[in-house]
């Protein structure tokens, strides 16, 4: 069982991302998908959450509402975040992770904490510079 974040790289503020978190080994369409970040020096902070297919809610932390767009190609076997109108601010590596429970849907409480997740991918870096 593997989860792997990819898709960052080096933006200009105002510029846009589409950062993958891909699943190997199961179906990840039947699992809650969040994303977080960490920033150095920072807290780990969660950013966004999709429910598993059969729930389909989406839930974003205040700071990233409308330019954070969280969504499942389960084809793919795999959750996006697509990122618009880039910060500095949102530099950071960026992470995806699971709950252990398949039946466990956290988008549904409105908030998006690492303990309601088990399984983490390896990030990826969003750098934002000009």
């Amino acid at each position: 069982v593997q989860l792997q974040a990819s898709g960052g790289g080096l933006v200009q503020p105002g510029g846009s991302l589409r950062l993958s978190c891909q699943g190997s080994g199961f179906i990840l369409d039947y699992f809650a998908t969040g994303w977080f970040r960490q920033a150095p020096g920072k807290e780990r902070e969660g950013v966004a959450c999709i429910g598993s297919s059969r729930d389909g809610s989406a839930y974003y932390t205040d700071s990233v509402k409308g330019r954070f767009t969280v969504s499942r190609d389960n084809a793919k076997n795999s959750v996006y975040l697509e990122i618009a109108g880039l910060k500095p601010e949102d530099a950071a590596v960026y992470f995806c992770a699971l709950p252990a429970d398949v039946e466990s849907e956290p988008c549904k409480s409105h908030r998006i904490l690492g303990s309601q997740y088990d399984f983490w991918g390896m990030g990826t870096q969003v750098t934002v510079s000009s």
